[in-house]
């Protein structure tokens, strides 16, 4: 046998997860999905000079999603050019395995799978730790919250997608607002520090309704990205979010 471990072999416990600051601070993060694919590197540094926190990447493999962004290389090459905001990596791969190292050594500084992967969601989450990464897990849409319930003491952040993901700018669905209200109240009643994360048709309003029901990630890529005063923008949604969470 090869001294590799295999993800698939869990230790006896998975590591505990590594807290975040304190959970009513808002993080804004430009998703870098809907950026000028001709100028990746210039829009890189157009975020990290917005004053947001983060930088969404998203990862899309053609199967899982229908769709293809972009992989580790992209990541390796705009990494230098936002050195400040934390790099925030959203598999939507039917393999995530396979793509875990490459993004740690593209400078990930967090990677998130999706709870619909099943059977395979606590070894890949520990894979994650083990990295020296952040971790994150997704909810999609049409998938019951509940299905993530028994992996939040092992994760950083719950991301509940509020559009059925492959394709940036749809709309929101405001149906999904009742999960991240439960996933907000699951984290108050048991002391657990991850983040409430929303993606998809975040914009202003969207971000305040989100915020008045627990979430404090707010990824935007249409409504930050096709702003022409990102920075403004960034500063108008913080300001937003802050206020409809008091």
């Amino acid at each position: 046998m090869s001294g590799k471990r295999d993800i698939f072999q869990l230790p006896t416990e998975v590591p505990a997860p590594v807290c975040f600051a304190p959970v009513a601070e808002p993080i804004i993060a430009p998703s870098l999905l809907a950026a000028n694919y001709s100028r990746f590197g210039s829009e890189t540094q157009r975020a990290a000079r917005s004053g947001a926190e983060w930088l969404h990447l998203d990862i899309m493999d053609g199967h899982f999603v229908p769709n293809i962004s972009f992989g580790p290389e992209v990541v390796r090459v705009v990494r230098p050019l936002a050195k400040r905001l934390f790099f925030d990596v959203h598999l939507m791969c039917s393999k995530p395995e396979i793509l875990l190292e490459p993004f740690a050594k593209s400078g990930a500084d967090g990677i998130t799978i999706h709870v619909e992967l099943g059977d395979r969601v606590e070894p890949l989450l520990w894979k994650i730790r083990s990295l020296g990464l952040k971790v994150g897990l997704a909810v999609n849409p049409p998938t019951a919250i509940e299905n993530a319930r028994p992996f939040l003491d092992k994760i950083d952040l719950l991301l509940v997608m509020t559009v059925n993901p492959g394709f940036g700018g749809q709309p929101f669905i405001h149906e999904c607002l009742p999960k991240i209200q439960q996933a907000d109240r699951w984290r108050r009643e048991h002391g657990l520090a991850y983040r409430v994360e929303v993606d998809g048709g975040i914009q202003f309003q969207t971000a305040v309704e989100c915020a008045r029901v627990g979430a404090d990630i707010f990824v935007s890529g249409t409504g930050l990205f096709r702003n022409r005063d990102m920075k403004a923008a960034v500063a108008r949604m913080r300001r937003l979010v802050s206020q409809a969470a008091t």
